[in-house]
């Protein structure tokens, strides 16, 4: 990765943060995308500190110029674009037959249409670098889960426009790939969105059972050095997704009892 440009979104925490260490360990150059514009500038200044070269550029992702503009900013500032990793995300917990619509349309508009937007803008330059565009998906991507009906259908739209894309481009060199986290100790399910459009505010799992952010970010950083096109993180996500395509009956019966022993689940029996 050394001397490569890579574009970060969803760069103040979690995953995203974890990627922009890693990445600029390896050598990159690292855009950092973000809503939280002091976050990603104060990330920056410790990068710069240690001899990286860092840029910040505030971004809403759901919003097409703003992400028109962070490939702009990024090419002004570095004449290319070789790696972009769409994984700015929300999620939400609510039965569908609570939820007020404009909960699902803003899972949309941030997880489906950010990658678009990034990826659209981002593309020329990606085809003449012969470079890296990766969705960080989740599970809930291929195989659906109860309460999460606005989770699994940005990210299931994800994957499909990524698939797509990947063919379409199949002879141009550019390298597409998904990966499947799984349940990953971040702030994710403390903004989750419930019924009303409001923040969860609090996570109903054990955190620190969970994959970090940090290994996550170092499969993903392995992925895009291999040109790997798709990764599924954890025993539990691989053998989920294995059975939900043999026995896809049974696997609704088990998600949908696993779900509903979180805590304060929503789902009813």
């Amino acid at each position: 990765m050394k001397n490569k440009i890579a574009i970060i979104t969803g760069a103040s925490s979690g995953i995203g943060l974890a990627t922009v260490r890693e990445f600029a360990n390896r050598g990159a150059k690292v855009v950092l995308a973000a809503r939280n514009k002091q976050k990603i500038d104060e990330e920056v200044g410790r990068l710069k500190a240690q001899g990286c070269e860092a840029l910040a550029v505030q971004t809403d992702v759901s919003d097409e110029n703003s992400c028109k503009h962070l490939i702009e900013k990024t090419v002004a500032s570095f004449g290319q674009i070789d790696i972009l990793i769409n994984n700015a995300g929300i999620s939400m917990r609510a039965i569908f037959e609570d939820l007020d619509l404009t909960v699902l349309k803003k899972l949309m508009d941030t997880n489906f249409w950010g990658t678009v937007y990034c990826t659209k803008y981002a593309l020329p330059y990606l085809l003449k670098s012969k470079g890296s565009v990766a969705g960080v998906t989740s599970i809930a991507g291929f195989v659906g889960l109860p309460a999460r009906t606005g989770y699994s259908a940005s990210k299931y739209a994800m994957k499909g426009f990524l698939d797509t894309l990947r063919i379409e481009t199949l002879h141009q060199g550019l390298h597409v790939m998904l990966i499947a986290p799984g349940f990953t100790a971040s702030n994710i399910r403390q903004t989750a969105l419930v019924a009303d459009g409001s923040q969860q505010g609090e996570t109903p799992r054990d955190e620190d059972k969970m994959m970090s952010a940090e290994a996550v970010a170092d499969y993903l950083a392995k992925g895009i050095i291999k040109r790997k096109r798709e990764i599924i993180l954890t025993s539990q996500g691989k053998l989920t997704v294995t059975l939900n395509k043999i026995f896809p009956k049974m696997m609704d019966k088990l998600v949908f009892n696993h779900m509903s022993k979180e805590p304060n689940s929503p789902l009813k029996r």
